[in-house]
Order: structure tokens, then C-alpha cells, then sequence
């Protein structure tokens, strides 16, 4: 019990500090979208993902966003086929492409997400790299996608049956501040971005593949709702929808600001979209509207059992 109420009080203290953070970063940048089509082959969604990252920062973005399984078809029969182990470097090219287009361009890359396999385990993970081409974080998708009843016109779908979950939040510290990293499912979970939020997050991007029903109920209504309710940007990248595949992807990679507007966005086709951040708008919406200080820590209280700030 002891340990129980030292670590109330300690999540206590963590979220309803009354001071307003400020953002590390006021400067304003612009981040890229790379909304892929993805095929059936490897070799052709590498190179296809390394060309939209080169489009993208030619068009001067210089922190890039890549879809969920980007090189490869959102099936899950196909997961292992495509898989990469990082630690076996010689057969992972997804893996080095994301290093080495990061170096050459000089570009922060937020990876989407391909299979990766560890230990006899596979995870839907989403790699990180820094401007020098180093590995800055990998995220591994914590709630996985499984599907109770299938809502009328939609595709069964287990995501368990062949992916592990992940069992980390991630926060990456970079050159354009704090980020949360989400995949798809994670961000129907309110409690991982408000954590990331309290970690310090000025900018969530989730990398995701909807469905044409979830696509069109929930993924701009999704986005919209954790920023407005953290007061900071969302950032989402989608493949590109493929009329003839099994399941069909909803597209509309989208960037979302901290009061809930759209920002940008796009359509179902493959396109690299392109947006202009600034995070001054984060200081004068929690100036305007103080969430932090309103919240009822007397009533209600976040913890955070991993909580760090980054």
C-alpha cells in the first residue's frame, strides 16, 4: 500500500504542475507526409518510400512521416513474409534506407511502421532516425487492432493472431522537440497521448492504416480530439488506398493543430503532403484556455506508472 500512495503522489505532482511549459522549440519548420502506395514487393515500395522522403524534403520539409507497414501489403498473412530483424543488418533494407536517406538528406524521419522480428516474436514497430542517420528510438504498436463483431461491410480482422504487442509509450527528444509515437490503434487510447502530453510532447505522430468505415468515422475525428485535448499538434500518415486489395485503406494523412483544426490534408491517392508547424500556437492555446490549472486533481488523478519527461 505504501508503494501504492508513493506513487500517486509522485504521478500527482507530475501532471498538475500549474506552471504552462513552454515549447523547447518556437521556430517554425515544416514536416512531410508520405502518403506511399504500397505493393506486393519489396524492392519497389523501398525505393517508392525513398523517393517520396527525397520529394519531400526537395519541398522543404525536414522532419518526415512515413505510413503504418509501408513496405508491406496490410495483411497479416504477409507480416512474417516482409518481416525485419534490426539486429541482423544484412537483411534489413528498410531499416537501412530509413538510416541512410535520414544522413544524406540531413532529415528527421518518423518511420510509419514495417514488421519487425525479434526473438521469434513479431511487432508492428516504427523506427526513428536522427539527420546523422543514427537510431534515435523504435516504438513497437501497443493496442492491437483484434475486431469483436465485424461492423456491417467489413473485413474480419485479428491483429494478435500474428503480431506481439508492444509494452513501452515512446517520447523521442529531436530537433523539432518532444514527439509521442503512435500506431493506427494506439491512437483510439485517449490515456497514451494525455501521457504523452505530460511527458512534454508538443507533437504526436501516429502512422496508421483505418478502413474504409473506421477511415470514414474515426480517423479525422480521432486526431482532431487528441490534439485539442492535449493542446498540441497531431501529425498522421496513411498508405495510399489500393481498390483492389482485401483490405481497404481510408487514406487522408492529416496534420491537425493544437485547438483541433485541420491543418492539412489529403485524399486517398499517393501524394506527399506538406505542412507548416509552429509551436507558438501551443504556448497561446494553453495561455487561452489553462486546461492544466482547471484540471480537478482533488477529483480525478492521471498516473503515468512509467511516466519521464523527455
Amino acid at each position: 500500500m505504501a508503494s501504492i500512495s508513493k506513487r500517486t503522489a509522485s504521478a500527482q505532482s507530475f501532471v498538475s504542475d500549474p506552471v504552462l511549459q513552454m515549447p523547447k522549440i518556437t521556430q517554425k519548420f515544416k514536416i512531410g507526409i508520405c502518403q506511399l502506395k504500397v505493393t506486393t514487393e519489396k524492392s519497389v515500395n523501398i525505393l517508392n518510400a525513398r523517393n517520396l522522403i527525397q520529394v519531400a524534403a526537395e519541398q522543404g520539409a525536414s522532419l518526415i512521416l512515413l505510413p503504418e507497414m509501408w513496405n508491406c501489403p496490410y495483411s497479416t498473412d504477409m507480416f512474417a513474409k516482409f518481416a525485419e530483424d534490426f539486429n541482423d543488418l544484412d537483411s534489413a533494407p528498410s531499416f537501412l534506407m530509413l538510416s541512410e536517406v535520414a544522413s544524406s538528406l540531413g532529415v528527421t524521419i518518423i518511420g510509419g511502421s514495417i514488421p519487425e522480428k525479434d526473438v521469434g516474436q513479431l511487432y508492428n514497430t516504427c523506427t526513428v532516425f536522427g539527420p546523422n542517420g543514427e537510431l534515435k528510438t523504435k516504438h513497437r504498436k501497443i493496442h492491437l487492432f483484434d475486431m469483436g463483431k465485424p461492423l456491417p461491410g467489413e473485413v474480419q480482422f485479428k491483429e494478435s493472431d500474428s503480431i506481439s504487442a508492444g509494452d513501452k509509450p515512446t517520447v523521442v527528444d529531436t530537433d523539432f522537440g518532444c514527439i509521442g509515437i503512435g500506431i493506427c490503434h494506439d491512437i483510439r487510447f485517449p490515456e497514451l497521448a494525455m501521457s504523452y502530453s505530460a511527458r512534454g510532447a508538443h507533437l504526436i505522430c501516429y502512422a496508421g492504416a483505418f478502413n474504409m468505415s473506421t477511415g470514414a468515422a474515426l480517423w479525422e475525428l480521432e486526431q482532431r480530439s487528441r490534439a485539442v485535448d492535449n493542446q498540441l499538434y497531431v501529425a498522421s500518415c496513411s498508405p495510399s488506398r489500393d481498390s483492389a486489395s482485401s483490405y481497404m485503406i481510408w487514406g487522408h494523412s492529416t496534420v491537425v493543430g493544437p485547438m483541433g483544426e485541420i491543418i492539412a490534408t489529403t485524399g486517398h491517392e499517393e501524394a506527399v503532403l506538406i505542412a507548416d508547424i509552429d509551436y507558438a500556437a501551443i504556448q497561446r492555446t494553453r495561455e487561452s484556455l489553462p486546461l492544466k490549472r482547471q484540471r480537478r486533481d482533488d477529483i480525478y488523478q492521471f498516473v503515468d506508472l512509467l511516466g519521464y519527461k523527455c
